[in-house]
């Protein structure tokens, strides 16, 4: 065997080719990672939305006085006595952008919480599950806030000062439209303050109070613990944020002219009411009421729907 030869017969993976040895590497190319897109359960979407719907038709005439002792700055009794003024038929006027804003956020707020939980995970396998968590939900309430042209056109429609300027619904969205796209996100920067870190509270603290609380028993004892865990949550959530919607209100009762900065309309409300921050928190006991109601409602509905919808689900998958 000659000199080449040998070489040739002692080096592994070389081929001759011609005149020219090939070289073929031992070590295999390694398959490149496929980024896999994180497709949404429809589940969480569904049970989110119906939760809201629920919640609607149940706590409407309630945050209507809510809203009128935030705008107005009036006692609960002044506020009873206007909608009953106004009678039965009047009761629901403006629930139409409400029901649309609550299903689609509560649908965005459930669904893109998960998402994005499973999305942060993936990309970032070393990271805390908490931690994943409380971005996903800051990411969910944050994602939430292009429903706020709903938002602005309920303000319009539940100060009864507006009366004969916004009819419905439909009348509002094409009055502001006049103004242009950027007069539906009027009140914007306290929607997001609020939003997302009240978001991230709520998703952190909700799996955790309801292992506080007895263990389920039954279904309906799994039903009551599911209310009771998201009243709690909800109404204490509700109740510290609730200045920040007194501002929020505020903004969004103007139509037309310069955007007005949060502080700035934080400033105006306090002087208004004399320096006194108890001030800012009038119709906070009601809003209590509301949340504990609400917050339960959702929390109840939202656990009942996915629940169910998760089962017919798997019998799908099952053929049955």
């Amino acid at each position: 065997m000659s000199g080449n030869e040998q070489r040739a017969h002692t080096l592994p993976h070389i081929h001759r080719t011609g005149h020219r040895p090939l070289l073929v590497s031992s070590v295999m190319p390694q398959p490149q990672p496929q980024v896999q897109f994180q497709h949404p359960d429809w589940v969480e979407y569904v049970s989110g939305g119906g939760a809201a719907v629920v919640n609607i038709a149940a706590t409407f005439p309630l945050n209507k006085l809510i809203f009128r002792q935030q705008l107005l700055n009036i006692r609960l009794r002044v506020a009873v006595k206007q909608l009953k003024h106004e009678g039965m038929r009047t009761l629901y006027r403006g629930v139409l952008p409400p029901l649309c804003q609550r299903t689609l956020t509560l649908s965005m707020m459930f669904g893109l919480y998960d998402q994005y939980t499973r999305i942060v995970l993936q990309h970032f396998p070393d990271c805390p599950l908490t931690a994943a968590q409380m971005l996903a939900a800051i990411l969910s309430g944050t994602s939430e806030a292009i429903m706020v042209p709903f938002e602005r056109v309920q303000t319009l429609l539940q100060d009864n000062r507006q009366r004969r300027y916004y009819y419905n619904s439909v009348q509002a969205f094409k009055r502001l439209s006049v103004y242009g796209v950027s007069e539906f996100y009027r009140g914007l920067t306290p929607i997001l303050l609020r939003n997302g870190p009240s978001n991230a509270v709520f998703f952190a603290f909700r799996g955790h109070f309801k292992k506080v609380l007895p263990e389920a028993t039954s279904k309906s004892h799994e039903v009551v613990n599911n209310f009771i865990s998201g009243a709690v949550l909800g109404a204490v959530i509700s109740t510290v944020w609730f200045p920040l919607n007194v501002v929020k209100s505020r903004m969004q009762i103007k139509t037309g002219g310069n955007f007005e900065s949060t502080w700035g309309t934080f400033k105006l409300i306090y002087e208004e009411r004399g320096r006194k921050w108890r001030k800012m928190f009038r119709g906070v006991q009601l809003n209590f009421s509301r949340a504990l109601i609400s917050w339960g409602i959702i929390n109840a509905s939202y656990e009942f729907f996915k629940s169910h919808l998760n089962k017919l689900k798997e019998d799908g998958r099952k053929g049955y």
